[in-house]
């Protein structure tokens, strides 16, 4: 079976589709992948001709490939398959027009059992994690178990090359990110997470793959691609630190190649600063999301105090370790003061650059849901754009504080960097959305990201160019 694999835009591997791809071809399929920036859909679909299409959906994004798929089923038969959040947590989506089958939760192996099952013209109706439409009739499985250590450990790589020859951009960036486990043990409530670890009701929450199996995948992509940098993509990279204590000096003897990770401020003492330090790490990434203790840690469940923020700040200093802030704004029951009080607080923290997000109150999770239930969300579910910095549907006391909050998104990295901007930023959010604001957002971030945290990533000039055409690409 000819399985093509479609996505919008490639902001990072897509390392799901990449391993799905991967076990594809052990099995004896064959995978391709179009990128929409990179060729129409439509026009790769009457070119290769598959038997069944498949698609990675986030919410927010459903709308589009659910009408992407519409046109090409008008055009040829093929046989559908969307896996990923939205359809996990999302079911009903079998229903919609069009859709043939979708995956809730792992797909890997799930997957190989459905195109199978369709290569040797078998019963697809009650294969483990799929909703599948048969003769106009659902029939709804439940998950199989979660993969464990060792299943993990014998999954093949993800089919990089795959990637690499859709989007030749991927390739020369020289920054690759590797997963070394799955799974995070904690519930935000504006993740996930928790509904994720419901689905599968009392299995283990975190898996990791085995320090030798990820220096192999490491070394693999570094001889067959060159590597540069890592970005170790775990939700949060620094949870096992037994693992870590095996993995790290085995990383530094065999790779050595500088390195960044998302961690959790509560987590950083002075000995997982210094271990990092020495394994070669260079720059890590950690959320504040809120400066107000009450939205933090009673709406957003963060379970973190504003010293152990500041604590993790100043360690990471001290030992040379760049880092970013994950913040939101525009919270339920939060409003602009409350956004300025995270503003100050990463003022204090001094991060290399200060990512911040306009809150989207995603269903299915915990805050999302409450949003929705409580009156703070204006429309429906279906309004998310897929975005988190055009603009938030969360709904204020007026739309002079609605707009203040979505100016004040593109200002904050900038005020973060040079505080004493902080007045002229209270000023200048009073002003209509301006494009200008936008370009003051992409160019900044991309200067940051690429001098302070990821070295060789872009130059600015790049990034610059990229943000116009961003800019473009939303006027249009």
């Amino acid at each position: 079976m000819h399985l093509l694999l479609i996505v919008r835009q490639i902001d990072n591997e897509p390392q799901g589709i990449l391993l799905i791809s991967s076990v594809l071809k052990q099995a004896g399929h064959r995978t391709s992948l179009v990128v929409a920036t990179e060729e129409d859909p439509l026009v790769a679909v009457r070119r290769l001709r598959p038997d069944v299409v498949g698609y990675t959906v986030y919410t927010g994004m459903h709308g589009y490939y659910l009408e992407l798929n519409r046109q090409i089923k008008a055009e040829m038969p093929v046989f559908s398959i969307f896996g990923g959040p939205h359809p996990t947590f999302f079911s009903e989506m079998i229903n919609e027009s069009g859709v043939d089958a979708i995956c809730i939760g792992e797909g890997e192996y799930a997957t190989v059992d459905l195109l199978n099952a369709l290569q040797a013209g078998g019963d697809i109706r009650h294969i483990p994690n799929w909703h599948v439409k048969v003769d106009g009739q659902v029939y709804c499985n439940d998950p199989r178990p979660l993969l464990d250590e060792s299943e993990l450990d014998a999954l093949p790589f993800p089919d990089r090359q795959l990637l690499y020859e859709a989007h030749p951009a991927s390739l020369r960036t020289r920054i690759r990110p590797i997963i070394t486990g799955r799974g995070c043990p904690y519930d935000c409530s504006f993740c996930f997470n928790k509904a994720y670890a419901d689905l599968y009701a009392g299995a283990k929450r975190t898996r990791q793959r085995s320090p030798r199996r990820v220096l192999e995948e490491i070394r693999s992509v570094r001889d067959c691609y060159g590597l540069d940098f890592i970005t170790f993509m775990d939700d949060t990279f620094i949870l096992n630190r037994k693992w870590l204590r095996e993995f790290l000096p085995l990383y530094v003897q065999e790779i050595g190649i500088r390195w960044w990770c998302q961690v959790r401020a509560n987590l950083i003492n002075e000995d997982m600063a210094r271990m990092l330090k020495e394994g070669g790490c260079v720059s890590v990434s950690f959320g504040v999301e809120a400066g107000n203790d009450r939205l933090r840690n009673e709406i957003l469940n963060r379970r973190m105090s504003r010293e152990q923020i500041l604590r993790a700040s100043e360690l990471l200093r001290q030992n040379g370790i760049a880092f970013s802030t994950n913040n939101m704004l525009g919270l339920p029951t939060g409003g602009l003061s409350a956004d300025f009080e995270t503003l100050d607080l990463n003022i204090q923290c001094r991060p290399a650059y200060a990512n911040v997000f306009l809150f989207q109150p995603y269903p299915k999770t915990q805050l999302g849901e409450l949003a929705y239930q409580s009156g703070f969300m204006e429309g429906s579910f279906d309004d998310l754009s897929g975005s988190v910095s055009d603009d938030t549907v969360v709904r204020f006391s007026n739309a002079a504080e609605k707009r203040q909050i979505e100016n004040l998104q593109k200002l904050f990295a900038l005020t973060v960097a040079f505080p004493w901007l902080r007045g002229v930023t209270r000023q200048l959010i009073k002003l209509p959305g301006n494009p200008l604001f936008w370009l003051i957002y992409k160019v900044w971030k991309g200067y940051a990201m690429s001098r302070r945290l990821f070295p060789m990533h872009m130059t600015a000039g790049a990034y610059l160019r990229s943000a116009l055409n961003y800019m473009r690409i939303r006027s249009q």
